[in-house]
Formats: C-alpha cells, sequence, structure tokens
C-alpha cells in the first residue's frame, strides 16, 4: 500500500482521504492517465471510473476561474551574512518610515533632530525618537531615554501630566514624537503622539454580498487535532451541512485565509515528539494538502505560516517550503505568502478591494505579558486588544525580543498602510473588533489544549471559523465542536 501511495505522491498526484483504502496496484496504470490530464487529485470518483469534468482538478483551475485576489507585500527570504551595521540600518529603517508617518501630524510640524534642540534652553520643543529605555523613579515619575539618527535626549513624564497613561504604555524600541518644555538638556514631557491610525478612516464594504472566512492553527499531526471538527467544517463550506441559511452563506464564501500554524512542526518545544501522531515533516503537510484539496475551488485559499511550521522562526517568515510543501503549492486554488504579508480581495474596475494583514501573531505573548494593561484586561483572552495595541504603535513586533526577527536593511514589519482587515492566530481562540476603520480579526484553533498550552497560559477555544460579510461588515463565529448546536 504505502509503495501505491508514493508512486502516486513521486508523480504529483494526491490522493484524497477516501482513495487511500481503495487504492491497490491494479491502479498504478492510472498514473500515466491522470498526468495527460493535468488531474493532480484521485478522488474516489475518478477512482471508479466517473470522470465528468466537476470531479476533475484541473492545473488551470486557478485561470478559469476569476480569482480577486493580488499579492501587495509579500516577503521573499534573501540569504546573507548579518552584521552589525545591519541592525543599525534595520532600525533606521524603522524611525524613518515612522516618522514619516508622525510628521504629518499638525502637532509635530516644527520638530528638531535631538542635537540641535537639545542646546535650546527654557523652550518648548518638539521631537521624534525612538525610546531607547524607560523606568520608573521613586517619586512615581516615569524616565525615558529618546534616540534619533543625531543623538539622544532624556525625558521625565510627571504622574500629574495627562500623557502618563500613554506614558506607562510606552515599550522600548517603539518610534513616538514628544512635546515639552527642555531645561538643563532635559525634556519635561507635556504631550507624547503614536503613530496609530486616523480615526476618520473609511469602514470599506463591497457592493455584492460575498464572504470572506479566516482560521488558523490547524496543527496537523498533533494528537489532539480535532480531525472531525476540522472535516465538518470542510462539509460545512462545501455546502454539504447546516440548515439552508448558513449554505446560503458557504456557498457565497469566496476567499479563506490560514493564518499560520498549518502543521504542529517537528521540535517546536521539548518533548513535542510525545504529542505526535505523525513524526515527519513532509507527511504533516501531505495530509494538509489532503484537506485543503478537499474544499470547493471555487474559493481561494491564502496561507502564510507561523512559528509551527517548517521555516526559520525569524519575521518577516518566507512563504512555505515548495519542496516539503510541494502538495500544498500543486493545488490549483492557493495563494501562499509570507508571515507578515498584505493581500488585496474582490477589488474590480470600479472598487479598490480589501486590503487584508496577515500576521500570526508571535509577538503576541510579549506585549500580554509586559504590557500593564494588556495583562490586566485580559488579553490573552481577548487577544483583539493585543492586536489593536500593535496597530497603535503601527507596528508588528516594536520592541526588541518581542520575536526573532530578520535583521535586514529595511524594517519589514513596520504597518505602513493601513489594512481594512487585520487578521492573527496564535492564541487559540476567536476575537474580533473594528478599530478605526480596521476589522482585527484573531482566528481559533483546531487543536485541543496541549501541555505547552498549559504552561503558556493560553485558553483555547476551538474549531471556530469567522466568518465576515464584505457588503456588511459583520462578522459572524460559526461553531463546529460538540458544543455547537
Amino acid at each position: 500500500m504505502k509503495e501505491v501511495i508514493k508512486s502516486f505522491m513521486d508523480k504529483k498526484i494526491l490522493l484524497s482521504p477516501d482513495v487511500i483504502e481503495n487504492i491497490n496496484e491494479d491502479n498504478l496504470d492510472l498514473i500515466e492517465e491522470l498526468n495527460e490530464k493535468n488531474i493532480i487529485v484521485l478522488t474516489n470518483d475518478l477512482l471508479n471510473g466517473d470522470k465528468e469534468e466537476k470531479t476533475e482538478i484541473k492545473k488551470d483551475n486557478r485561470e478559469s476561474i476569476e480569482r480577486k485576489v493580488k499579492i501587495v507585500k509579500s516577503y521573499e527570504a534573501d540569504p546573507q551574512k548579518i552584521e552589525v551595521k545591519d541592525f543599525v540600518s534595520h532600525f533606521k529603517s524603522r524611525y524613518n518610515k515612522i516618522k514619516n508617518i508622525l510628521i504629518n501630524r499638525q502637532d509635530l510640524q516644527d520638530v528638531l533632530s535631538i542635537n540641535k534642540g537639545i542646546e535650546k534652553n527654557n523652550e518648548n520643543i518638539s521631537f521624534i525618537g525612538l525610546v531607547f529605555s524607560k523606568d520608573l523613579t521613586k517619586n512615581g515619575n516615569i524616565v525615558i531615554k529618546l534616540e534619533d539618527i543625531t543623538g539622544e535626549i532624556t525625558g521625565i513624564i510627571n504622574q500629574e501630566k495627562e500623557c502618563f497613561e500613554i506614558g506607562k504604555n510606552l515599550v522600548l524600541d517603539e518610534v513616538i514624537g514628544v512635546k515639552g518644555f527642555i531645561r538643563n538638556k532635559v525634556l519635561f514631557i507635556n504631550n507624547i503622539y503614536i503613530p496609530d491610525t486616523p480615526y476618520n478612516k473609511e469602514l470599506k464594504k463591497s457592493v455584492d454580498e460575498v464572504y470572506a472566512a479566516f482560521i488558523s492553527d490547524v496543527h496537523i499531526g498533533n494528537k489532539v487535532f480535532l480531525k472531525e471538527e476540522f472535516e465538518k467544517f470542510i462539509e460545512w463550506i462545501n455546502g454539504e451541512l447546516g440548515d439552508e441559511k448558513q449554505k446560503e452563506i458557504s456557498s457565497k464564501i469566496k476567499y479563506l485565509f490560514l493564518v499560520g500554524d498549518l502543521v504542529d512542526g517537528i521540535g517546536i518545544y521539548p518533548d513535542q515528539d510525545k504529542e505526535l501522531i505523525i513524526p515527519d515533516i513532509r507527511g504533516q503537510y501531505d495530509l494538509l494538502a489532503d484537506y485543503l484539496s478537499k474544499i470547493r475551488k471555487d474559493i481561494s485559499l491564502i496561507i502564510c505560516p507561523g512559528n509551527h511550521d517548517a521555516m526559520r522562526l525569524s519575521e518577516p517568515q518566507p512563504y512555505l517550503d515548495k519542496d516539503l510543501a510541494k502538495n500544498v503549492w500543486a493545488l490549483p486554488n492557493t495563494f501562499l505568502v509570507s508571515n507578515p504579508a498584505l493581500v488585496n480581495i474582490h477589488s474590480s474596475d470600479d472598487f479598490s478591494g480589501f486590503d487584508v494583514l496577515m500576521y500570526h501573531g508571535n509577538s503576541l505573548h510579549y506585549f500580554i505579558d509586559n504590557v500593564d494593561t494588556l495583562r490586566f484586561g485580559n488579553a490573552r483572552d481577548n487577544a483583539s486588544l493585543a492586536a489593536k495595541f500593535l496597530m497603535q504603535k503601527r507596528h508588528l513586533a516594536p520592541t526588541h525580543g518581542s520575536d526573532v526577527y530578520m535583521a535586514s536593511k529595511e524594517d519589514n514589519l513596520v504597518i505602513e498602510e493601513i489594512p481594512d482587515f487585520f487578521v492573527l492566530g496564535e492564541m487559540h481562540r476567536p476575537d474580533s473588533t473594528n478599530y478605526n476603520g480596521t476589522t482585527i480579526i484573531n482566528c481559533s484553533c483546531w487543536q485541543g489544549k496541549t501541555p505547552y498550552q498549559e504552561k503558556m497560559g493560553n485558553n483555547p477555544l476551538p474549531a471556530r471559523v469567522s466568518i465576515v460579510n464584505l457588503k456588511t461588515r459583520e462578522i459572524n463565529i460559526i461553531k463546529f465542536d460538540e458544543n455547537d448546536k
């Protein structure tokens, strides 16, 4: 049996799960016929001789179906030796990008460089800089060290000032604007300006009623992968499950986003091997491809990796490896992008479409653990609070050490364009909100609670799918677990 399956896989022909138990050596003569017809998934219908057009999955299907998906930004790996100068260039890039956002604020039109402004005395002055350090004095005031390309200055945020609350949420290495009174080369800060997103951004809506679905953290390969629930989801999205209203909604889904941790991976944390039922990374991706091959082909699958996927941990992560995940790449309706990535969907001649920022969310843990308002606000169970925090900073991992990042000359984690949707995973439970015209969606998972999740303090709420009506921007969560009635 294994040799027969391998013969098909070697010819880049996937076997749907219903075929595997029925296939044998007598079927090997099908290989050449399937290759000639460009069929890349063998189903039971084909195996039994039903070769109607509707059961054939062709490589040119991507072109035969109009797919309104445009990859706006997706990082491609550029192997290089990392040097000290690359770190310097990286932070200069961050500073300049966010400075260009802040400089448009009316209150920051008179900004000076630190080396010029620090020489002034008893004057009101404005700076834009990167937070190099932050401490709390014994009197309860906040002291920060701010630096730009020209120098650094000490700033004091008195607890009596209105900006003190903003000061409490400052994190290291973020770029901010400040206004205050300078005396003896110390800045007494009266106002703090974070880049944030404008309040008047339009909540963009489509003219036609089309839906997008969002999932993440499938974790195929782990013993507690929720196989039955995931299969129910595939039945539902194919219109084979649910009441008439749900079937009407599922029939209008044209986009499915998979936001990282598609497989459980190998060697991600200590003793993970004891929790795996598929201890081979290719086997994990092959099973993922089998499942995805069963989803309606008019649905475009937009896929980014996460920290469990088979690639480097440093961000941005490139798209899935073309060798290890070759069967996912072979599917006719997949768009594979990096983590993070910016993707535009559903544009037309008279509609600009929706910009979707995909980020798996590895940095969320750091900020939830280290920012008081997030920790005390229970952001671990309400991840949209942490996602909004990143939007306000206009950076996906502002603090050095909040994730493992790639020290390239350009900081690719700055949120330069304001997205219509900001979608994340990692926290294993659904949550959503609208913030200044951006819909924030944190996805559920398809994995039960593991010992590692317990250790991390995560409280999974699995087998949920976030569905968005692009005409109304209404968000619904469809449940596929045992409590879904």
